[in-house]
């Protein structure tokens, strides 16, 4: 019986000692086989120094009454005698739950953690495969297996070896395992022995030396038959069906589950052609598909394999054949593309419910250090043969030693990923179970934070160190790939070592940049010199680096990232901006490297870059705070050349802000994801240029008029926007569809005010079109009445008379988006009044102007199509594009716009949603015109981003083909999927223009 007073004492020393049910513990202690030790502190003080005291207390108990009553009484002593002994079997039992289960069903495996003294600390794998040697089963492999794992677990939790000699170790004991498996498959089999020669390949971690407690175990075999054979193709497909069934019955051995667990599970997906090709394959087999068929990650992959169970000189053959390939993978044509996919995989493969506790894949995690040491292993390990570890900290520390990474900066990451690899191998531990995922109760945190040693306040300091060495690891690509390359242009202080040119230029032509020698002057021009521009931009180029390098023309980038800094490198904003808003140098890098459009407009006046540091910047402005802006700066010029240059730097600005705008919700950024809704985007481009325009025209018709009659034209005067600019629907590369229609004013002869309002429209012409800095707006008149051969202005009666008496149905259809866009709103509203009629007949068209319609437009599909251009890519006029949605939705326009006031609209897709709502269009079809019409819109914004010009069709050089990629959404190697769909969505929506228009 317990005593208060000794019951208080107890639990004040249970608490004291890290215990956290000391009711528990107590109970515990006073079991018949403990009662012995209960009051020696020696016991108390030992388990206090565990993970979890009550963890390793009840592993104790059931391991003690688990003991032989004739063997009780010497584990006790020896437990209470031998200091080793105590901190290495109860460490392991304050850590792994799954490690006492087993001390519990082998009670005298406690003797195997007595025999590892100082001079055996280190076993190698001779050493486990004497501790396996007495296996003849797949059970007695089992429990051997885990006897050998339960002493290197000591070691590790007692800190005799560090988690790289853990890893080591486990990959050792991996080894011997996968021998003593081969052994056992072989006698089972004699037969099969005899026909063939198997090679076992360790990849991954077991391959690079550093494996994990719980992992699984990757593997290639290689086969060959064991001797000539009379009939050598009949000898050899018996030899491979033998090594087959070897190396499966290898596989279940270790990965099937019986009451002794599982070892761990043998994967052989890293065989040519995965799970798809052969389990085993010749050595000849395995060459001639990785010349003809391996992709780049399959030789990164190899870049760890090392032979290590069955024939050895078959293993090292294999070796010494693939290792030239994997040392050439870096010159391979599609390197660049496929790393990009490799580390946007690393992203893409983490569950969005587990990404905040992933080790292995989340943002600073493990692999983010591996992938980064294994890409610069290839890329300089071509030259450099002491890069060619397979184990991450040894090869890390080689790339240090070689200049290719920074010193600082590889001693940071070892820390780190020592770290991690520690959290990694305690988390597993516990149950032995295959995770990466760092556990969420609070008990579990307790016990892994005491594990690596944070006693004060366990939890709160595991989540501080934890997060500090991920976020070292989140700038790895920073820190090991972009920096050097900073480091070997810059000024470096003596007997720093840093990459050579050449280095250098392999490492910014795997990065995708085309001409590395100039990249090289670019980076030298920039980071060179002790001023404090070059110390800032040595801090953002890293970064920007690696921005320029995820576009499609990274040399453009950092080329106009330059030209901008030369121009405004003395600028006291501009690299503060840059340092200081993350965005604006993010957002700077996104829009220089995208094409010609954006940065040929900012270079024109690069000041405008505030433009993107700034969150309202990027949002378009509306049209009377810009027609405000434009009449303002107009009103203030000294002439009209003046004037309109003003109107147009407007202009040029706004459509810096629009394309920069356009690119980032199109690309995304960290701080800005990518535009769910394409639509959404055509929108708002469509609407920013129109109005820009719109505004730019007020001004240059302002600078026209006051340039010969000041403040008040003898007629009136008004521009009506058509096509594309009266549908608020313009692109980068649109001319500006209009209509002149002025009204002399009272008492003024009718010769004189067109006569004035001739002048007016040659000046704006005149005005707008000179030649200068600025993108030309080039002013299209081609849809007055009688074409080109009409006057260029006509009265509004001139307009009524005409319409009324001679017009076509193609000029009805025209004025379907017909607006007022500048000049006098009155008579612009009059216009829209003459208009609406002809555009929505009463009771709609007549079949002869149904059949006009249809005419016309098989006629322009027939005439009007580029010689050679490929019908189905050419977004205007081409299958499914911009005309074929535009005239089915202004046929259901004209035929119903008079009974639904819906489709009254000079917009196209709110046309369409129009005629969807009426009942007009099925929502299937509606949706696939939709579709069409966007996808095709975007084509055509992302050919004049990309080349500064206009065009119908896809590009046909490769890096601006990829650009239009990006842009519309493709990761980089996928442009054949971008022409594909393409076609897909086009085809779909011609077969609904072939219903809807043509009545097929």
């Amino acid at each position: 019986m317990t005593v208060p007073g000794r019951r208080s004492s107890t639990f004040s020393r249970l608490l004291r000692h890290g215990f956290t049910d000391p009711s528990g513990a107590e109970r515990l202690l006073d079991v018949p086989e403990l009662s012995t030790l209960r009051g020696d502190d020696v016991l108390l003080d030992a388990l206090g120094a565990t993970a979890d005291p009550d963890l390793a207390l009840r592993g104790l108990v059931r391991l003690v009454e688990a003991q032989p009553e004739t063997e009780r009484q010497t584990f006790t002593t020896t437990l209470l005698a031998a200091k080793p002994f105590r901190d290495r079997l109860l460490g392991v039992l304050g850590a792994s739950e799954a490690l006492a289960d087993h001390l519990a069903r082998h009670p005298r495996d406690w003797e195997s953690l007595v025999t590892y003294e100082a001079a055996d600390l280190h076993p190698g794998v001779a050493e486990f495969e004497r501790g396996l040697a007495e296996a003849t089963d797949e059970v007695s492999l089992r429990v051997a297996y885990r006897r050998c794992l339960l002493a290197i677990a000591a070691r590790d939790v007692c800190g005799t070896i560090d988690v790289a000699e853990t890893a080591a170790e486990l990959a050792d004991l991996a080894t011997a395992t996968l021998r003593a498996a081969l052994a056992i498959a072989r006698a089972a089999a004699p037969a099969d022995a005899a026909l063939c020669r198997l090679a076992v390949i360790a990849m991954g971690k077991c391959g690079g030396h550093e494996l994990n407690y719980v992992s699984d175990v990757d593997v290639i075999f290689v086969g060959e038959p064991a001797q000539e054979a009379g009939d050598p193709e009949g000898g050899e497909a018996k030899a491979m069906q033998a090594a087959t069934r070897l190396a499966s019955h290898l596989m279940r051995i270790c990965s099937e589950t019986t009451v002794e667990g599982t070892i761990w599970p043998v994967d052989a997906n890293l065989r040519p052609e995965g799970r798809n090709g052969p389990l085993v394959r010749t050595l000849s087999s395995h060459l001639a598909y990785y010349q003809r068929w391996a992709k780049t990650w399959e030789f990164q992959a190899l870049l760890k394999a090392r032979p290590v169970a069955g024939d050895p000189e078959l293993g090292a053959q294999y070796i010494d054949a693939v290792s030239p390939l994997v040392w050439q993978a870096a010159e391979r044509e599609n390197f660049v593309p496929d790393v990009q996919k490799m580390r946007r995989r690393v992203v893409d493969n983490i569950p969005a419910a587990q990404i905040d506790r992933e080790l292995k894949l989340g943002p600073g995690g493990l692999r983010d250090v591996e992938f980064a040491v294994q890409l610069l292993q290839l890329v300089h390990g071509r030259s450099d043969a002491g890069l060619h570890s397979g184990t991450t900290l040894d090869a890390l520390a080689a790339l240090a030693a070689g200049g290719y990474v920074g010193r600082a900066d590889a001693a940071q990451l070892d820390e780190a990923y020592r770290f991690l690899r520690a959290m990694e191998h305690r988390i597993q531990l516990y149950r032995l179970r295959r995770t990466h995922l760092v556990p969420e109760d609070d008990a579990d945190l307790r016990r892994l934070g005491r594990s690596l040693g944070l006693r004060t306040d366990p939890v709160a300091e595991l989540n501080k160190e934890w997060k500090r060495h991920a976020a070292v690891v989140r700038r790895l690509h920073e820190k090991l790939f972009y920096r050097p390359l900073l480091d070997a242009v810059a000024q470096l202080a003596p007997g720093e070592i840093r990459l050579s040119t050449k280095a250098a230029g392999q490492r910014l032509e795997a990065l995708g940049y085309a001409d590395p020698a100039a990249a090289l002057r670019h980076l030298e021009a920039l980071a060179s010199g002790v001023s404090r521009k070059a110390a800032i931009q040595r801090t953002l180029l890293p970064v920007l680096l690696g921005w320029f390098a995820d576009s499609a023309d990274p040399d453009a980038g950092l080329l106009g990232f330059r030209k901008v800094s030369d121009a405004l490198g003395k600028t006291p904003w501009y690299l503060r901006l840059l340092r200081d808003e993350g965005a604006a140098a993010e957002n700077l890098a996104r829009v220089l490297s995208a094409g010609r459009l954006a940065p040929d407009l900012l270079l024109r006046a690069p000041e405008a870059v505030a433009l993107l540091g700034d969150p309202e910047g990027l949002k378009p402005r509306g049209r009377e705070h810009l027609e405000q802006e434009v009449l303002a700066a107009v009103g203030r010029a000294s002439d009209a050349e003046q004037a309109v240059a003003a109107a147009r730097g407007v202009r040029r600005r706004e459509l810096f802000r629009t394309a920069a705008a356009d690119l980032i919700g199109s690309y995304g950024t960290e701080d800005s994801p990518r535009e769910p809704d394409p639509g959404a985007l055509v929108d708002r481009v469509g609407e920013a240029v129109t109005d820009l325009n719109a505004a730019t025209i007020a001004g240059a018709l302002r600078a026209a008029v006051r340039a010969e009659w000041g403040d008040e034209l003898p007629t009136r005067f008004a521009v009506i926007g058509m096509g594309r600019f009266g549908g608020h629907e313009l692109g980068y590369g649109s001319d500006a569809d209009v209509l002149f229609v002025h009204e002399p004013r009272e008492g003024v002869d009718e010769q004189d005010a067109a006569k004035a309002a001739g002048k007016v429209v040659a000046e704006m012409r005149r005005l707008l079109q000179l030649p200068t800095a600025d993108p030309p707006l080039l002013i299209d008149a081609d849809l007055r009445p009688e074409g080109k051969s009409g006057p260029l202005v006509r009265t509004l009666k001139s307009y009524a008379a005409y319409y009324h008496r001679w017009s076509l149905v193609w000029e009805s259809q025209a004025l379907l988006r017909a607006e007022p866009i500048a000049g006098d709103r009155e008579l612009g509203d009059r216009f829209i009044e003459l208009a609406d009629p002809l555009r929505y007949p009463a009771e709609g068209l007549g079949e002869d102007a149904v059949r006009e319609i249809r005419r016309l437009k098989a006629r322009m599909e027939s005439e009007r199509l580029p010689r050679g251009a490929d019908p189905t890519l050419h977004a205007k006029l081409g299958r499914g594009g911009l005309s074929d949605v535009e005239w089915t939705v202004q046929l259901l326009q004209m035929q119903h716009g008079w009974a639904e006031p819906g489709l009254r609209t000079t917009r196209t897709r709110d046309a369409l949603r129009a005629a969807h709502a009426a009942g007009l269009i099925p929502t299937e079809e509606a949706q696939t015109l939709d579709e069409a019409w966007v996808l095709a819109t975007r084509v055509r914004n992302a050919v004049m981003l990309v080349r500064g010009r206009p065009g119908d069709t896809f590009p046909s050089d490769p890096r601006e083909l990829a650009a239009v990629g990006r842009y519309l959404g493709y990761e980089a190697g996928h442009v054949g999927e971008m022409v594909d769909d393409y076609r897909r969505i086009t085809r779909r929506a011609r077969a609904v223009v072939e219903e809807l228009f043509y009545g097929a």
